[in-house]
C-alpha cells in the first residue's frame, strides 16, 4: 500500500531562495521505514533531510525528528531542524510557540516566533562539550588535508573538537581570502575522520569587513557524503562555546551573542545568530536563530 507524505524543500538561514542551506523536510513520516527515509534523503540529495514523526501517546515531546544525509543517518542537524520547524509552522499555520522535539541528542525546545506572517526559528542545541586540543602531529595532518600551512592558523585558536551533539573540528585561520580559496583533499579528510572519530571540519576566521559579522566559515564533511555544507548550525553553535571556553572572546555579562556567516564561496550565503549563556565562565546553553524560506511543497507517494 502506498504511503503519502508531505515534502518541503526549505532554505535555512536566509530569506532568499537558493541561498542559505537547503534541507529536505518530510512531514507525517511515522509510517516510513528507516530504509525508505534513507532512500528519500538520497533522492532529495540535500546535505540533510529531516523526517518529522508524531509522538506516541505517552511521550513528553511534540515531535520526533530523524536526520539523514544522502548516505547515512546523523544524530542532529541545525539547518534541517530550522527547516523542519519552519515547514511545520507553515503547514499548521502556527502562532508563536515553543515545540519540544525528540532527537538522538535528547529533547530540545525550539522557539517559533511569528512576525509579519512569517516565522523566525530558535533552536536550543544539545549540551556543549570540548575535547582536548590535538597533538602537533595530528594538527599538522588536519591542516595539510585542508590545504593550509601551520602559519595560516590563528594562534589564539587551538585545533580541537567541539560539539553540541554532532561534533566538528574547529580550525581558526587568519585570512578570509585564504578561507575562500581553500581546496581540501577530501580523501585525506575522510581517512582522518575515521581516525579522530569526527566527520566535520569547520574552518573559520575573524577577518570580517562588516562590524555586525564576527566570523566567516566553511564546513567540510566528506566522510558522510557532504563535501561542503553551506551554512552549518552544528558548527556555528559549538563555535560560540569554543570561543568562550578557550577565553578567545571575553563575555563578562553572562551572555555572548554573535552573527556567523557562511556559504560565500559556493554562492549560498546565509547567516545565523548564536547565543551562548555562560555560568562560571563555562558555556551552559547554546541557541541558534535563523530565518528560512520555502522553495517548494509537494506530495510524495512511497
Amino acid at each position: 500500500m502506498m504511503k503519502e507524505v508531505v515534502v518541503y524543500q526549505i532554505d535555512s538561514f536566509t530569506k532568499e531562495k537558493f541561498k542559505g542551506n537547503p534541507a529536505g523536510v518530510v512531514l507525517n513520516a511515522e509510517n516510513l521505514t528507516t530504509e525508505e527515509m534513507q532512500l528519500i534523503a538520497r533522492e532529495l540529495n540535500n546535505s540533510e533531510t529531516a523526517f518529522v514523526l508524531k509522538p506516541d501517546q505517552d511521550d513528553n515531546f511534540d515531535y520526533h525528528i530523524r536526520y539523514f544525509t544522502p548516505t547515512t543517518e546523523v544524530p542532529i542537524c541545525g539547518h534541517a531542524t530550522i527547516g523542519a520547524l519552519y515547514a511545520k509552522a507553515i503547514e499548521d499555520k502556527l502562532d508563536s510557540c515553543t515545540i519540544k522535539i525528540n532527537t538522538q541528542v535528547g529533547i530540545l525546545p525550539i522557539d517559533i516566533l511569528k512576525k509579519d506572517n512569517d516565522y523566525m526559528i530558535t533552536m536550543t542545541q544539545g549540551s556543549f562539550s570540548l575535547e582536548s586540543a590535538f597533538d602537533p602531529s595530528t594538527t599538522q595532518r588536519i591542516v595539510g588535508a585542508l590545504g593550509l600551512k601551520m602559519e595560516d592558523l590563528n594562534q589564539k585558536c587551538p585545533v580541537q573538537i567541539a560539539s553540541t551533539g554532532h561534533s566538528k573540528v574547529m580550525i581558526g585561520i587568519n585570512s578570509r581570502t585564504l578561507l575562500n580559496t581553500l581546496a581540501p583533499d577530501f580523501g585525506a579528510l575522510t581517512r582522518l575522520s575515521q581516525e579522530i572519530n569526527c566527520n566535520g571540519y569547520f574552518v573559520f576566521t575573524f577577518d570580517s569587513d562588516d562590524h555586525d559579522i564576527l566570523t566567516y566559515g566553511r564546513m567540510f564533511a566528506p566522510a558522510i557524503g557532504i563535501q561542503e555544507d553551506p551554512v552549518t548550525g552544528n558548527a556555528n553553535g559549538p563555535l560560540g562555546g569554543y570561543l568562550i571556553q578557550n577565553k578567545i572572546i571575553e563575555a563578562p555579562y553572562g551572555t555572548f551573542e554573535f552573527i556567523g556567516r557562511q556559504g560565500e564561496t559556493i554562492n549560498r550565503i546565509g547567516q545565523m545568530k548564536v547565543q551562548v549563556t555562560i555560568k562560571n565562565h563555562i558555556p551552559e546553553v547554546i541557541r541558534i536563530t535563523g530565518n528560512a524560506i520555502s522553495v517548494f511543497r509537494t506530495i510524495m507517494h512511497v
